[in-house]
């Protein structure tokens, strides 16, 4: 089983590592012993060839060996040292020399105290080294949980990255998180004998466990949580984490709960917003069009006026005319709608930019238009009736307001135009209008925005969306059927005056149309 030091592959692809915890390892205990092999002797071949007799200094030294030695290697080299130099100097340095007996009862009693106080230091260097140890463990326990942390708040909080950081960290092989069915009526089903009802939240690692008797440990997180795990036992260190990884579950699950309260404040704060300029429009701008309406049919019902053919004729224009403005009021109002709802299923297929022409530019004045599409444009990926509305919007914002100038139509496909790394074409509707301010670029492709409305018949040198016939759709509901056809809709300025709404799609890439 994986201790603390594996690794945890976080969601954004950064290895979560507990520091390492460097005690006294094999290779450090070998080279105590070396050393404790080595060095006494050296240091009595050392005073031997200087003629140095002075045992307290020699036995000093001797100390001094056991202890270096401790150091490097711990308690057992450092016992082979003490033993082995009092050992030397006895032979070497206590009188009488080259003999292992003792003269003097003082020599005895000062090398058993030698080897004493050796003993106690290779104990109490050893003592510090497992607490030191147990201090850079705890320390690495706080650094990883406090890392960990700082990956749950940076990350995009999701209940099976953060199973996996606790998989990974405690070494088990599958991590599962459970939730109460009835978070409030745990207490009720207690006192009437029966247990709560568990549901799989989220989990990590294969074939996690989804049951309690599957699971190797059961961390209740509080009474409406509980984690199980599989792989093994747990060290002390591991149990202790696994209650801080378990107060963490509850700060995810609110987390959770509050960027989806967030969300659902957003939606509804977008949907009174919605609602109130629907309301809005319904109250102003569609209204407008039924009172002509119903001006003109009421005029033409009056049996007591003979009208004469010409104000016959213009009477049922207007209401023509007022009927197709509702008509194309209601039609934004609908696709807007659909947007909002991400309910656009667009059926996409390979269209060249003229072949929707026709349709897109029908009630256009023909003296406004200059097309100058280039022949042989290979199609693009579009749906043909919104690719139609995307054209119809922005030609007929641009005729609008840009009442003295020609709206003129290209298109280009070639190096340098992409989406992404898919090759894409674009279409320019050019105008030589008033423009739009750069803070107003962004606004103009928000719902309900209109800039410099004016009556239809006195346009502003101003940019909108739309003018008085409108309510502010045209150029949302374009940007959102060409995102939608895996496009982008952007404005950009005209040279010497005016905006160039571009279009641009990816290549179609399907079979031969």
């Amino acid at each position: 089983m994986a201790g603390p030091e594996a690794n945890s592959n976080g969601d954004d692809g950064v290895l979560l590592r507990l520091p390492p915890v460097r005690g006294i390892g094999g290779g450090r205990v070998v080279t105590g012993l070396l050393l404790a092999v080595l060095l006494p002797p050296g240091i009595e071949l050392m005073v031997t060839v200087l003629g140095f007799r002075n045992f307290a200094i020699i036995m000093l030294l001797q100390l001094a060996v056991a202890v270096a030695v401790a150091a490097i290697g711990g308690l057992w080299p450092a016992v082979v040292a003490a033993v082995l130099g009092s050992f030397l100097l006895n032979y070497f340095s206590a009188d009488p020399v080259g003999s292992l007996s003792i003269a003097d009862p003082t020599t005895l009693f000062t090398l058993v105290v030698f080897l004493a106080v050796a003993c106690g230091v290779a104990l109490a260097v050893g003592l510090a080294s497992r607490r030191a140890q147990e201090a850079a463990r705890s320390g690495a326990e706080a650094t990883a949980l406090s890392e960990l942390a700082l990956r749950i708040l940076s990350s995009d909080g999701s209940l099976e990255s953060f199973l996996e950081k606790v998989r990974s960290n405690l070494g088990m092989e599958a991590v599962t998180l459970l939730g109460s069915l009835q978070p409030g009526s745990s207490q009720q089903g207690a006192s009437a004998g029966a247990q709560p009802e568990w549901r799989v939240l989220a989990g990590a690692g294969p074939n996690p466990p989804v049951t309690h008797a599957a699971a190797d440990h059961a961390a209740v997180v509080d009474p409406h949580y509980t984690l199980l795990l599989r792989g093994g036992p747990l060290s002390a260190h591991q149990q202790r984490m696994l209650a801080a990884f378990g107060a963490f579950v509850v700060a995810v699950r609110d987390r959770q709960q509050l960027v989806q309260s967030r969300r659902d404040n957003l939606r509804l704060a977008e949907g009174n917003k919605m609602r109130t300029s629907i309301l809005r429009a319904v109250s102003h701008d569609l209204r407008t069009p039924l009172a002509g309406i119903k001006l003109a049919v009421s005029s033409l019902r009056q049996e007591d006026v003979n009208f004469p053919p010409d104000v016959e004729r213009e009477l049922l224009e207007t209401i023509e005319e007022y009927a197709d403005r509702l008509d194309h009021l209601v039609d934004n109002l609908l696709d807007m709608s659909r947007i909002t709802a991400d309910a656009v299923n667009p059926l996409l297929s390979g269209i060249v930019w003229a072949e929707v022409l026709p349709q897109a530019l029908r009630g256009v004045p023909r003296e406004r238009l200059r097309n100058e599409l280039p022949p042989n444009l290979p199609p693009v990926q579009a749906d043909a009736g919104m690719l139609e509305r995307v054209v119809a919007n922005i030609v007929e914002n641009a005729v609008k307001y840009a009442p003295d100038s020609d709206v003129v139509l290209t298109a280009r496909t070639g190096e340098g135009i992409t989406l992404g790394d898919r090759p894409a074409s674009e279409l320019r509707i050019i105008d030589h209008g008033g423009g739009v301010g750069h803070r107003e670029v962004v606004d103009i492709f928000q719902p309900f925005q209109r800039f410099g409305d004016s009556p239809s018949s006195s346009p502003s040198p101003g940019r909108g969306i739309s003018a008085g016939g409108g309510i502010g759709l045209g150029l949302a509901v374009a940007k959102g059927f060409s995102e939608a056809m895996g496009g982008r809709l952007a404005a950009e300025p005209t040279p010497g005056g005016g905006l160039t709404m571009v279009v641009i799609l990816p290549l179609w890439t399907g079979g031969a149309q």
